[in-house]
């Protein structure tokens, strides 16, 4: 599947310079210079599983996941207010799959923040009050239509006019009480009837926190204490170095991880932030290997083995006849795909079998 991620910052906190850190880009960090038109980039999602499987197989290329960064550039409350081109960009932004929230620690005199004095607290609440009131002004223009709608509904259609009128209402409430929907108990049905709003304070939230070279001793604290209290189920919070990750990025490895060891980090910004998100989107990758190439697949954890099968191609999910499956460590320990079958760990799985973090499958399938 492809993943999206929306970066959201307030004014002057670096939220460009991470979107460069994170795709490999060079975009101007200055701010934007055509207005409606979005920064759009791809992060390669790091697993060194496929340069072990890569070369078991002799395989001619390897395939990993990607993410796509979109980087809006604009206040999110402005969006609302705008049905023009700040309208389309909001619909950008409200189709993400989750969303990164950039907040200022660093200090810097020729960038001055535009609030006069670094708050982190202060400007984590701002931002959680921008995402909720775009929610808020969907919530109401969509209560408005159905208040017209039920005045002459159908008897057979009320029941889900009345029920989706309710669910909205409650929803409100919370949002008015500064409680995102993504912290909501909500039945499986309220999760589907809400997908089509693509609300976002109903999307996952990874902030990051982003802290000059200065801060670096302290990041580690500066997370825990922070995690402590804006860390849930739905949400994360990290620290990173914008700036010097976005110098790492543009570096070739050995560069990049020789200048890395110096500043004490133990890996890449781009695997934390993918992997957060990863997690917090609630998502694995499954492997496909042969000569020709070495791919992972990314999908939603508790999918079953067909429709993890029509990741790759609907013919294959159509035609599924079974599937071939090892865990990437059993075949690791097995050298090869025939010793696994040998000892047993190449297992013939059907439709309904759960697909796991590092499962190896060869799909069989007839058109």
């Amino acid at each position: 599947m492809s993943v999206g991620i929306g970066i959201i910052g307030l004014s002057k906190s670096g939220r460009t310079t991470v979107f460069n850190a994170l795709t490999g880009g060079a975009v101007d960090t200055g701010g934007y210079t055509q207005e409606g038109v979005p920064h759009v980039g791809t992060a390669k999602v790091p697993d060194p599983r496929l340069k072990v499987l890569s070369d078991m197989f002799q395989s001619q290329r390897m395939v990993p996941a990607s993410t796509t960064y979109i980087d809006i550039g604009a206040s999110v409350k402005s969006l609302v207010k705008d049905k023009g081109i700040s309208g389309q960009l909001l619909s950008q932004l409200s189709n993400v799959d989750a969303l990164i929230n950039v907040v200022r620690a660093f200090t810097d005199e020729s960038v001055p923040h535009p609030e006069g004095s670094l708050d982190i607290e202060r400007d984590i609440a701002n931002m959680d009050l921008e995402l909720t009131f775009s929610d808020l002004a969907l919530l109401e223009r969509r209560l408005e239509r159905l208040e017209v709608s039920l005045k002459g509904a159908k008897p057979a259609e009320r029941p889900r006019l009345l029920g989706e009128q309710e669910l909205l209402t409650r929803i409100k409430v919370d949002l008015e009480k500064s409680v995102p929907i993504r912290e909501l108990t909500l039945t499986a049905d309220e999760v589907r009837t809400l997908a089509g709003y693509q609300f976002l304070t109903a999307k996952p939230l990874l902030v990051v926190v982003n802290i000059g070279e200065d801060q670096l001793p302290e990041a580690d604290s500066l997370a825990a204490r922070l995690g402590a209290r804006y860390s849930r189920q739905h949400s994360r919070l990290i620290t990173l170095c914008g700036k010097l990750e976005m110098e790492l990025a543009q570096l070739d490895d050995a560069a990049g991880g020789a200048l890395r060891a110096e500043f004490g980090l133990k890996e890449p910004g781009v695997a934390r932030v993918i992997r957060l998100s990863y997690e917090l989107l609630g998502l694995i990758s499954f492997l496909t290997a042969g000569p020709d190439e070495i791919k992972a697949w990314s999908i939603p954890v508790g999918l079953s083995a067909v429709k993890a099968a029509g990741k790759i191609h609907s013919d294959i999910e159509k035609g599924f006849i079974r599937a071939e499956v090892v865990s990437y460590d059993d075949l690791v320990k097995c050298g090869g795909l025939a010793e696994a079958r040998k000892q047993g760990l190449l297992c013939l799985e059907g439709k309904n079998y759960t697909v796991q973090d590092g499962d190896v499958i060869t799909f069989l399938f007839n058109v």
